[in-house]
């Protein structure tokens, strides 16, 4: 399997994207500069996170035009999967790839800290080596983070079971406590309605390794690669 990282002017977490990846499936994992015109040869395409083109205007809304979108977007509605961390989740709702958008923080502060996501869907690409309802610890830094969608957006993603990812507490509860920024229905990541196509504001690229002391985020790439392997297969 081959993933390619897009390395965006702004971009922070590219290179921690590109390690924990190659450190938890052993693929091969390329950066793909923002003016590239083609992503053939990818299996799997991730915009990282961080503060692509300063995030003038809105978060994402300048990276959305970088020359690579073209074949990001041509690739995702090909079928090809797409995962989108953080700045990379909102690049993909200013695309159009996923619905939504993502506005200031209930608090209107950066929040660096710890989260618990509850995983709502185990029949996509991203969560198959998961059980519904198991609680990963995945870490989060932003200040735009907070989901929003109209409501019959929100609905048609709740009936689709296109809501993958939900803030909850260590124990798997969704309570207005373990919302760290205010996203409607404590959403923490989405996908498509094909399901190839996934955004989350947490960081799974930073808890990936033993010496992280959290190796929760490896779920996310290593089902990645059980699904490629099956495809395959």
């Amino acid at each position: 399997m081959k993933f390619g990282v897009v390395v965006f002017p702004g971009s922070n977490c590219d290179a921690d994207c590109l390690h924990a990846i190659k450190a938890s499936t052993g693929q091969t994992v390329e950066y793909i500069w923002h003016k590239a015109g083609s992503v053939d040869g990818y299996d799997c395409i991730v915009l990282p996170g961080g503060f692509s083109y300063g995030d003038y205007l809105r978060c994402g809304a300048v990276a959305r035009f970088s020359p690579v979108m073209t074949p990001v977007i041509e690739f995702a509605q090909k079928g090809g999967l797409v995962l989108g961390i953080c700045n990379g989740f909102q690049i993909l709702t200013e695309a159009g790839l996923l619905p939504g958008a993502l506005h200031r923080n209930k608090n209107l502060q950066f929040i660096c800290d710890d989260t618990y996501l509850r995983i709502e869907n185990n029949a996509t690409p991203f969560t198959c080596q998961a059980e519904v309802g198991q609680v990963i610890r995945v870490p989060i830094a932003h200040g735009e983070g907070n989901y929003y969608a109209d409501p019959e957006i929100i609905q048609q993603l709740e009936e689709n079971k296109q809501v993958i990812f939900r803030y909850c507490d260590p124990y798997g509860e969704i309570t207005p406590a373990a919302n760290p920024n205010g996203s409607v229905n404590n959403i923490a990541g989405i996908c498509n309605s094909k399901g190839n196509v996934l955004g989350m504001m947490p960081h799974p690229e930073r808890c990936a390794e033993a010496i992280l002391g959290n190796t929760d985020g490896q779920l996310i790439f290593q089902s990645l690669l059980q699904q490629w392997l099956r495809r395959c297969g």
